[in-house]
């Protein structure tokens, strides 16, 4: 009896499911995940073949440098006509030119500042979700572009964590010469404090430390 009502039950929902097109099994749900980011493509593909040459290069910038988890979420909202923190920028040459480098912390933040300082400022922002000193050192040119910039504002520590002091040091020193020499002031944030969680390797003095580190070369440099 028991057996027959169980059955009874997964006939049901599989119906049910199926009327609401959703999916009954794991091989329904990949196909039609597929569709959808068939679907997705063509319509980003679209929305990238209606924009003006310039605005086309950024694009090509980020399909090469979101990664596989920030890029679908772009596509998503390009194609909803979402405005987001990776917006192409077109300066307003009359106005300074502000670039924003750092981690998700700081693209959640990014459309706020643009909003604060409209008709104040051209507020862009680098082309990736920033990560750590060693991806900076990497990617810095990239996020930099070819023009000068009238202020960088820049942060660099939460996926530093578990990177050894003396390194986390070399590296942010060097990021820090290297973003002096491309624009007029360079102003930096520290990092918001971390939770220990031992299963995952993470303790709280690592940021507490990497704070105090950042704040001495910081002050070296002359750097608000």
């Amino acid at each position: 009896m028991k057996i027959f009502i169980y059955i009874f039950f997964s006939i049901t929902l599989s119906t049910l499911y199926a009327a609401k097109g959703e999916p009954t099994n794991a091989s329904e749900a990949a196909s039609q995940k597929e569709k959808a980011n068939i679907e997705l493509d063509k319509k980003y593909q679209a929305y990238f073949d209606s924009l003006k040459p310039s605005a086309q290069a950024w694009e090509k910038t980020l399909q090469s440098e979101l990664g596989g988890f920030y890029l679908p979420i772009h596509k998503k909202q390009k194609v909803a006509g979402q405005s987001n923190a990776w917006d192409y920028i077109k300066d307003n040459p009359k106005l300074p030119r502000v670039l924003l480098i750092g981690d998700s912390v700081s693209r959640a933040y990014t459309q706020t500042v643009r909003k604060e300082l409209k008709n104040i400022a051209n507020v862009h922002r680098a082309p990736a979700n920033c990560g750590p000193t060693s991806t900076g050192l990497k990617k810095i040119d990239l996020w930099l572009g070819k023009g000068h910039w009238d202020l960088i504002h820049f942060n660099f520590g939460i996926h530093d964590r578990k990177t050894a002091q003396k390194d986390y040091q070399k590296r942010l020193n060097t990021l820090v010469q290297i973003m002096k020499k491309r624009s007029k002031q360079v102003v930096w944030a520290n990092t918001t404090p971390i939770p220990d969680l031992p299963s995952k390797g993470q303790t709280s003095v690592s940021i507490i430390e990497k704070n105090k580190t950042a704040a001495a070369i910081m002050k070296k440099n002359n750097i608000e």
